[in-house]
């Protein structure tokens, strides 16, 4: 289903755009230090679950499931106009109405033409569909990190996990922060409306 499509898509973007993020960062890793048990506070996100309930991710969704629908909308309504041509001119050739061969010629180079006018507007609007998710990918991504930057100053924890399936495959449900996560993200989208 193109939902889940669009879905997955700005998932594996903005899961992309983290793990790039710290590739881009030119310092060198710090090498490994060990850490009491006491000292290490981890916590992880539910990413699935965050982006069900986030209320910024489900408006732009929407939104891109409209401009998805609109698009498919326009293309079906110019191909069956080119479609009913495209037949008329078969008629017309097959009962010879075209007063001559360079007539029923022009009138194929017409279509011809007019055909791939709809394979551009076709790839056009896909092209703006992608560059459009791919934006709406970064925003979302860009919220997130935002607000966990603020949300960590208080919370303290040394290493905010995301949780995507089974990727993490035994964690402690006591570590998992969707919840709040959610609720804040929510609330701060709700005061920018």
């Amino acid at each position: 289903m193109k939902v889940n499509r669009i879905l997955g898509s700005m998932l594996a973007v903005a899961m992309v755009l983290g793990f790039a993020q710290c590739a881009q960062n030119n310092t060198p890793a710090p090498t490994a230090v060990p850490v009491a048990s006491g000292e290490l506070k981890i916590a992880y996100v539910e990413i699935d679950t965050l982006l069900a309930n986030y209320d910024f991710y489900q408006d732009i969704s929407e939104e891109m499931l409209r401009k998805e629908e609109n698009s498919r909308l326009l293309l079906a309504e110019e191909a069956s106009k080119f479609q009913k041509e495209a037949e008329e001119f078969q008629k017309k050739l097959q009962n010879n109405v075209f007063s001559s061969q360079e007539r029923a010629q022009q009138e194929q180079n017409r279509l011809l033409k007019k055909q791939q006018e709809l394979q551009d507007l076709n790839d056009r609007l896909s092209n703006e569909l992608a560059l459009e998710s791919d934006n709406n990918s970064l925003k979302i991504s860009d919220s997130i990190q935002s607000f966990l930057k603020e949300y960590n100053k208080t919370a303290g924890y040394s290493m905010i996990l995301s949780k995507v399936g089974d990727n993490i495959l035994l964690v402690d449900p006591a570590m998992n922060i969707t919840n709040e996560v959610v609720a804040g993200l929510n609330a701060r989208y709700a005061a920018s409306k």
